[in-house]
């Protein structure tokens, strides 16, 4: 296996590492921390429903969704600079 071809495979799993470090930690949050203070966000409201609620059942449902489609369409992105794509 030549350097280039090594240097490029390290900087794809660079990138890779990365991008799923970063959806990992916002996955984190939308799935432990906000959870962890509904009681302080249901002192508030949204649609007639407390904030809480809310962001647990609706917010991060949506959130995951979206992180989903996010994280696809960046991995893509990486996988064509790097030459990898089908």
């Amino acid at each position: 296996m030549s350097d280039s071809n090594s240097e490029n495979r390290g900087r794809h799993w660079e990138k890779t590492r990365s991008l799923t470090i970063m959806i990992l930690v916002i996955w984190a949050i939308f799935a432990f921390v906000l959870p962890a203070y509904a009681k302080e966000l249901n002192e508030m409201s949204f649609l007639g429903f407390p904030l809480g609620y809310y962001f647990c059942v609706q917010g991060s449902l949506a959130a995951f969704v979206i992180l989903i489609f996010f994280q696809n369409w960046r991995q893509d992105a990486i996988d064509d600079e790097f030459g990898l794509s089908e």
